[in-house]
């Protein structure tokens, strides 16, 4: 499709050199909603249009704004479609689509256009390049691995803001069981348990 090329190339252009939010991040989602666009029946040139330009805003998570990134991402996703010429019940669509996909948000998508892209963006947070963009954001924002009194959160409520692998609990190990769509769930199943065994793994070696 034309358009979804055309769109790639500008999104190309917005993404910062964020070790979670990167143009190699939206390439995994697009590939993850082709994946569900197959299964689902999804419409893939409104699904992958929402997956390219999902994330053109994306404040840090220590930044205030950082709830604001999927509003902001979704304004400014309409202005971009009406210049290529999607239909305005298009462009509701992805917009909607790009509002809600966020975890913090706390929405479920109306359309299967929306969840598709959510649940493509969540899988991307779990697995083995979960692991991975966790550590990243971690590490930017200067946080600890883990509270040594109580690593794995058993006697209190986690805190990723000041701890790395409390995100394990306040968010990604709750994803499989916010999934959409059937063929979501089952890959989120698989990545879930690569994170416990992960976890596992930490635990004996600290």
């Amino acid at each position: 499709m034309e358009v979804i090329e055309s769109l790639q190339k500008q999104v190309k252009l917005f993404m910062k050199n964020d070790p979670a939010h990167d143009f190699s991040h939206i390439l995994r989602v697009f590939k993850n909603a082709q994946k569900l666009c197959k299964t689902e029946k999804g419409n893939e040139k409104l699904v992958l249009s929402a997956v390219l330009l999902h994330d053109i805003v994306s404040f840090p998570k220590s930044d205030k704004r950082s709830k604001l990134s999927s509003l902001q991402s979704a304004k400014k996703a309409e202005k971009i479609l009406k210049k290529l010429n999607f239909t305005y019940k298009e462009i509701q669509i992805v917009s909607d689509a790009i509002r809600d996909h966020s975890f913090t948000r706390g929405k479920t998508p109306h359309t299967l256009e929306g969840k598709i892209l959510q649940d493509a963006d969540r899988l991307d947070a779990i697995g083995a390049i979960g692991v991975a963009r966790v550590f990243a954001v971690g590490g930017s924002e200067k946080r600890a691995f883990y509270n040594n009194a109580d690593p794995f959160c058993k006697t209190r409520i986690p805190d990723d803001k000041i701890w790395t692998l409390d995100h394990f609990y306040q968010k990604l190990l709750k994803l499989e069981t916010l999934m959409n769509t059937k063929s979501g769930k089952i890959e989120a199943r698989k990545r879930t348990k690569f994170l416990k065994n992960f976890l596992n793994e930490f635990k004996k070696e600290i």
